[in-house]
């Protein structure tokens, strides 16, 4: 999905911590809580659109969407995980 020479350039925004490609399992949970209306960037709005994946930072509290392949790296668009958000909560 995302080349591993552009995935070890990307950090975040926001921390500039780094980012791991979400596993599959990963992008189904979130894309659960965008089903379930329960899914929320880091500003509050309520994310209506679905991911192909997602770039997860370090500290695993916030998602970077990837859609059509590419990924959205706007602080505002970040999805904010929450402990509840992951079944698994091991990094992927």
């Amino acid at each position: 999905m995302i080349a591993a020479e552009l995935l070890a350039l990307l950090i975040c925004p926001e921390t500039r911590q780094e980012l791991s490609l979400a596993s599959a399992q990963e992008v189904d949970e979130l894309n659960e809580a965008i089903r379930q209306r329960t899914m929320r960037t880091v500003v509050g709005k309520e994310v209506e659109q679905s991911i192909d994946g997602a770039l997860i930072r370090d500290d695993r509290t916030v998602a970077y969407p990837i859609r059509d392949g590419i990924p959205v790296m706007l602080v505002a668009e970040g999805l904010a995980i929450t402990p509840a958000t992951f079944r698994v909560g091991a990094k992927a």
